[in-house]
């Protein structure tokens, strides 16, 4: 399906903020005149992007499961089982990534911090891609979701930039936060120009939902983070609320 031209402002619009989120998102602080603690912001938007997976894309895990069914020539075993492994299996994947990058942290020289930097960034370059592409290709294609999936993601980049400035310091400002801005344009610039067979976007899907709910917990639940329940929490909720009536 060509993208049409009121399509192709909006999500370019979102994958521009997308871009903008990392290329400046260490300078910016939302709503600072209201809220000065910046992680309560970014326990706030952490909140926002899991009610998106659990309220916005779970529910719709089901007809990707059938359409995924569908898809394909021949019966599956256990009708598309696979759309909830591959949420399974990217939660996993960006667990086993984030363990690494610990491993080669506590290290402690400057060959193990450089490939802990690299592995982190590679990984999230990846993830950025997939979800700036699903600007163009998702499993709901309307105004209404394009602005909805654009504004939690933003929250959520904003709180992965946060805690990638954190982890590496001037090496992520110098080159990480430019490689994750281009691929904030290149993903989108991807869904300008082909589109996966709906069958491997549900896969697609799958495997970003478990890998959004696995980057936006662990970013606050271990301590040293000084993670903030109660913005988490309202993030959520609110967020969640906002979803349900357009189930």
């Amino acid at each position: 399906m060509q993208a049409g031209s009121l399509q192709i402002l909006e999500t370019g619009a979102a994958a521009l903020l997308f871009a903008a989120t990392f290329l400046f998102g260490g300078r910016v602080h939302p709503v600072q005149s209201l809220i000065r603690d910046q992680r309560t912001i970014i326990s706030f938007g952490a909140g926002i992007a899991i009610a998106y997976v659990f309220v916005g894309v779970m529910p719709d895990l089901h007809d990707a499961r059938r359409a995924f069914a569908a898809s394909t020539s021949e019966p599956l075993r256990y009708e598309g089982m696979a759309i909830y492994f591959l949420a399974l299996f990217g939660f996993l994947v960006f667990y086993g990534l984030d363990h690494l990058r610990k491993r080669l942290r506590k290290l402690g020289d400057a060959d193990s911090a450089a490939k802990s930097f690299k592995l982190n960034v590679g990984g999230f370059a990846i993830y950025v891609w997939l979800m700036a592409y699903q600007l163009v290709h998702n499993l709901k294609e309307t105004p209404t979701s394009v602005a909805l999936y654009a504004a939690a993601m933003t929250f959520h980049f904003w709180g992965v930039d946060h805690a990638l400035h954190e982890e590496h310091g001037a090496l992520y400002d110098r080159a990480g936060r430019l490689v994750l801005a281009g691929m904030c344009v290149a993903g989108w610039g991807a869904g300008l120009l082909f589109a996966l067979p709906r069958g491997i976007l549900a896969l697609s899907v799958a495997f970003i939902s478990g890998a959004i709910i696995l980057n936006s917990t662990i970013m606050e639940l271990p301590s040293e983070k000084d993670g903030r329940f109660l913005p988490l929490m309202t993030g959520g909720l609110l967020y969640g609320l906002m979803l349900l009536p357009l189930g």
